[in-house]
């Protein structure tokens, strides 16, 4: 069974700094795409930053030079530093990640399936 676990969330003030964690575990053959996504009551879930197995980053406009996301392939973990937080940062963070499972025994699918985090609140005072 996959588990994807956030940690890190708190309150901050404005202009403040957080570090989101993420960890993948369970059996699995490997991970494609590590990401943070966040949501805010009422409005849809919304893409922050993802980051691919050769460290390739992608940011929304809107936190790019304050975010950074980074991972760790071998403890299955990706982070993402967060400065320069502003009030409408505001949000429920969730981390996500594109996993390969096993089709039998050591073989790998030939597609992967999206797990998600339970969420963890970011909340930044003005």
């Amino acid at each position: 069974q996959v588990q994807v676990e956030e940690s890190g969330g708190g309150l901050v003030q404005s202009g403040g700094s957080l570090r989101l964690s993420c960890t993948a575990s369970g059996k699995f053959f490997g991970i494609v795409v590590m990401g943070w996504y966040r949501q805010t009551p009422g409005k849809q879930r919304e893409l922050v930053a993802t980051i691919t197995n050769d460290g390739t980053p992608n940011y929304r406009d809107s936190v790019k030079g304050r975010f950074t996301i980074s991972r760790d392939i071998g403890k299955n973990m990706v982070y993402l530093q967060m400065n320069s937080l502003k009030p409408e940062d505001t949000a429920v963070y969730y981390c996500n990640a594109d996993i390969i499972g096993y089709a039998s025994g050591t073989y790998p699918r030939g597609y992967s399936d999206k797990y998600w985090g339970q969420g963890t609140q970011v909340t930044v005072s003005s």
